[in-house]
C-alpha cells in the first residue's frame, strides 16, 4: 500500500516542525491513539485502536524517526502487532515546506505492508481505511495547531474582568481581601 498526499497547515514551519515532535499533540491527533511513549532518543512505543473493514484491533507497535533534518523532514519507520488481526510494518517520508509567514505544506508518502487478516480484507478496504485515518489526523491535528495558536483572552474582550473597582457584597466597600474573592469569583465563573 502506498498513500501520498500534502496537507496545508495554517503555522510557520518551525511551529510545524514543533507539532510533528510533539508526542502529546500526536496522541490527540491520531484517530484511536491510547498512548505514545519514548522508549528511546527517536524511538517511541505507540497504541492504536484501529478498525479496517470488519476487523477491529488493538495494536501495539514501534515507530522510529530517522534521516532527521530540521525544521525540514524526517523518514518515520513503524511496526505493529494486532494479534489475530495482523500486523503491519512500513516507513513514511515527511517534508516541510514553508509557503508564506504562517503557512506550512506538509508533504507526506507512506509505504506499508500488512498481514493476517489485515491482508486478507482486500486492498481496496485497506487503501480507504487509510485515506480515512490520514484525513481524520490531519483535521484534528490542524484544529489542535490552531487552537494552540489562539492568543489568551485580554481584558479587553470581556473575557478575564479586573475587579479592582468592585467589591464582594458584605464587605463593607473595605477592599482588601473582597476585592481579590471578587475577580477571583469572575475569573473562575461564579461571580
Amino acid at each position: 500500500m502506498e498513500l501520498s498526499s500534502t496537507q496545508a497547515l495554517p503555522v510557520s514551519q518551525a511551529i510545524a516542525w514543533a507539532a510533528l515532535n510533539d508526542t502529546s499533540l500526536l496522541q490527540q491527533a491520531i484517530p484511536g491513539c491510547e498512548g505514545i511513549t519514548e522508549i528511546g532518543e527517536n524511538d517511541y512505543e505507540v497504541i492504536v485502536v484501529a478498525a479496517i473493514g470488519p476487523v477491529k484491533a488493538k495494536f501495539k507497535g514501534k515507530l522510529k524517526l530517522n534521516d532527521i533534518t530540521p525544521p525540514t523532514s524526517y523518514t518515520l519507520a513503524f511496526e505493529g502487532q494486532g494479534g489475530a488481526a495482523g500486523h503491519g510494518k512500513g516507513s513514511a517520508e515527511v517534508r516541510l515546506e514553508s509557503t508564506g509567514e504562517n503557512e506550512t505544506t506538509l508533504h507526506y508518502t507512506a509505504h506499508a505492508t500488512v498481514g493476517g487478516k489485515i491482508a486478507q480484507i482486500g486492498s481496496r478496504l485497506i487503501d480507504m481505511a487509510a485515506q480515512k485515518m490520514a484525513k481524520e489526523f490531519f483535521e484534528k491535528f490542524t484544529a489542535v495547531l490552531i487552537e494552540r495558536q489562539a492568543p489568551p483572552p485580554s481584558e479587553s474582550d470581556g473575557s478575564i474582568v479586573d475587579d479592582a473597582e468592585s467589591t464582594d457584597e458584605g464587605d463593607g466597600g473595605a477592599g482588601g481581601d473582597g476585592q481579590k474573592k471578587g475577580w477571583f469569583k469572575k475569573l473562575i465563573g461564579k461571580g
